[in-house]
């Protein structure tokens, strides 16, 4: 039995749910809309300020896309209320973002600058503060979009572990390893 797919989603009084006849679920808020189709075999119904995903057997491919799909509407309802945050930091000397006209520019220690297009649905932004690292900021309604783009991101310059160079999300703890040591004489 899915544990996820059974919990029920409660709808904030912001949002609206539809259905369309052929499984599409729509979710409206106030941050905007976003669509997903959902499977022939699983059944989405909205009830009042409730929302149910059902299976109709416990074949394990209906068990598997009952809570998948239970989690991509969730994740919608929540886009669409709240909005999701992504904070990406910078480390190295002479590391630098900047954006304009949601194009990202990052200077990561390669010979030429890197820009990248960044979808208009994700809003970008980028700091710089003295004495801080340089921070790339994504802000959307889409959660699988704004994972997507910041993982390109990060891909752009992968931390090594001697040193901590290179993008992390904000908080994320790198494990270091130590260096060579002096030879001994």
């Amino acid at each position: 039995m899915s544990r996820i797919g059974n919990k029920i989603i409660v709808l904030p009084a912001s949002v609206s749910v539809s259905v369309a006849e052929d499984n599409v679920v729509s979710v409206k808020g106030p941050k905007g809309t976003l669509h997903q189709a959902v499977d022939s075999d699983i059944s989405v119904e909205v009830e009042g300020s409730e929302l149910r995903v059902s299976r109709p057997t416990e074949q394990k491919r209906h068990k598997a896309l009952h809570g998948l799909y239970r989690s991509l509407i969730n994740n919608m309802v929540i886009g669409v209320d709240a909005g999701y945050k992504k904070e990406l930091e910078i480390i190295g000397v002479g590391y630098k973002a900047s954006a304009a006209n949601n194009v990202l520019e990052l200077q990561l220690g390669y010979s030429h600058n890197i820009f990248m297009a960044i979808p208009e649905e994700i809003k970008l932004t980028t700091t710089s503060e003295k004495g801080q690292n340089p921070k790339v900021i994504l802000e959307g309604i889409d959660k699988e979009l704004i994972g997507s783009v910041a993982a390109k991101i990060k891909s752009l310059r992968k931390v090594e572990p001697y040193k901590g160079k290179g993008i992390r999300f904000v908080g994320e703890v790198v494990r270091r390893k130590a260096g060579k040591s002096a030879s001994k004489k």
